[in-house]
């Protein structure tokens, strides 16, 4: 019954819509909230006043409820695409911030002395000392960010939006659609089965190959 149900919504639906535009949500806040993370996260670790001076904010944005960020972005900038996309980040971020954080702090200090003995450039140093003791950092925020990301989008999608794959839910629910609800839990659940396997995983596997060489 669901697998029929999947195929009618994706012939005579608007399935490949909604989760075409709440993938694009999700990339976007994604990769936004990444690199703000990541940038934040090695100042914070490399500049200790920095470090005092952001600590409580962290801690704010770590535990502010997501569905409060929501509303306040929908009510100072409407129910746009913008505004989804600033609230998903400002959810997201402070996660990444303080990972990446801990993995600046945890650097070896040594091989920082030895690339300063062999006056490697900035950007050898970024490619040979730095990224490959933060890549686990990095991965696991990754990780995380996204599991988060795609439930943020979906509450946020139910609050306020026209369309995506929360919204369709939200449709549904009103009209007691269970079928329909379940159709679009088994797509949602595919693609991210799809991404852990046929991206993530072979991602990391590639990235960390180093590690496992003999």
């Amino acid at each position: 019954m669901v697998g029929e149900e999947i195929i009618s919504l994706a012939k005579h639906g608007n399935l490949y819509a909604d989760f075409a535009k709440t993938l694009s949500r999700a990339s976007q806040s994604f990769v936004y909230a990444m690199a703000l993370g990541i940038s934040l996260g090695v100042l914070l670790g490399r500049v200790r006043y920095v470090d005092r001076l952001m600590n409580l904010w962290i801690v704010i944005g770590l535990n502010i409820p997501a569905i409060v960020v929501a509303i306040l972005c929908y009510i100072w900038f409407g129910l746009t695409e913008f505004a989804l996309i600033l609230a998903v980040v400002i959810n997201k971020f402070p996660l990444v911030t303080t990972i990446i954080r801990e993995g600046v702090k945890n650097l070896s200090w040594e091989l920082e002395e030895l690339s300063g003995v062999f006056r490697l450039g900035f950007w050898r140093k970024l490619r040979w000392i730095w990224l490959p003791q933060l890549l686990p950092f990095i991965l696991t925020s990754a990780r995380t960010g996204i599991s988060l990301i795609w439930k943020i989008v979906l509450v946020f999608e139910i609050l306020g939006s026209d369309g995506g794959v929360g919204f369709q839910v939200s449709v549904f629910f009103q009209f007691f659609d269970i079928t329909g609800v379940l159709a679009y839990t088994v797509v949602f659940i595919a693609i991210v089965l799809a991404i852990e396997y046929g991206i993530l995983r072979p991602a990391e596997m590639y990235l960390q190959r180093w590690r496992t060489a003999e």
